[in-house]
């Protein structure tokens, strides 16, 4: 484990003085954070750093991954399964066919506008289609997934995926928090995104550790990293975040 961290401290620190040297150039920052989610994702997605390496050749024609619905049942109770639309979309999505998974889900909110999860689908399959972009038909998505689940820290995790996907790591913890402080003490998934937060804050944690210790690395400025969060919001009446 630690060899691991130790990798993800070094590529952290590399995008950190990059981002100092590139200060000017911001669209250089995203291709660099980019580049080290595809590295690093694992460890704060999977809890490990055991996730499997990408291809040059999976970047240009994306393939379907399923640990994307796995994730998303994670919000859900496992005796309630999806709706037919949701089931068959995940077929598609699993192929990596995000195009037709999206319309059928489509079909799914035109039929019913109340079903939570497909809206989050929806999202998810749109974000996927735009090659991890999350356009305002995705952006909307998440927001009536919202609107539909309320006390279910799924849509807020997925955009703080996103987030993370496009290097905005304090963004992608903020969401996270915000999901755990919003949702339900026994809502299904909650335990899963604080273990990712754990994993989220280690990694920014580790970052901060190696660029203090060698001032040449730190850019000016560099704000002192946040408290970590509680993953146990407090009761309610006891004030929040």
């Amino acid at each position: 484990m630690s060899t691991w961290i130790a990798i993800a401290a070094m590529a952290l620190t590399a995008f950190g003085l990059g981002a100092w040297l590139l200060r000017e150039q911001r669209g250089v920052w995203t291709l660099m954070a980019a580049m080290l989610v595809v590295g690093l994702a694992g460890y704060a997605w999977q809890g490990s750093p055991g996730y499997g390496s990408v291809s040059a050749e999976s970047l240009e024609e994306p393939r379907g991954n399923p640990g994307l619905i796995d994730a998303r049942r994670e919000f859900f109770d496992p005796a309630n399964p999806p709706s037919r639309y949701v089931t068959t979309a995940d077929a598609f999505a699993r192929r990596g066919d995000y195009e037709r998974a999206a319309n059928f889900l489509r079909g799914a909110v035109s039929e019913n506008p109340n079903d939570g999860e497909a809206w989050l689908a929806l999202g998810v399959a749109l974000v996927e289609h735009a090659r991890g972009n999350e356009a305002p038909a995705a952006e909307m998505a998440f927001k009536q997934a919202r609107a539909r689940l309320p006390g279910n820290p799924g849509p807020a995790f997925f955009q703080g995926v996103n987030a993370m996907r496009a290097g905005e790591f304090t963004q992608a913890r903020e969401l996270w928090i915000e999901a755990l402080a919003e949702s339900d003490e026994n809502a299904p998934g909650r335990e899963y995104v604080a273990e990712r937060l754990v994993g989220l804050d280690r990694l920014m944690e580790t970052l901060m550790q190696q660029m203090q210790g060698d001032p040449r690395t730190t850019p000016p400025g560099t704000p002192a990293m946040p408290p970590a969060a509680s993953s146990t919001p407090p009761a309610p009446g006891t004030g929040g975040p």
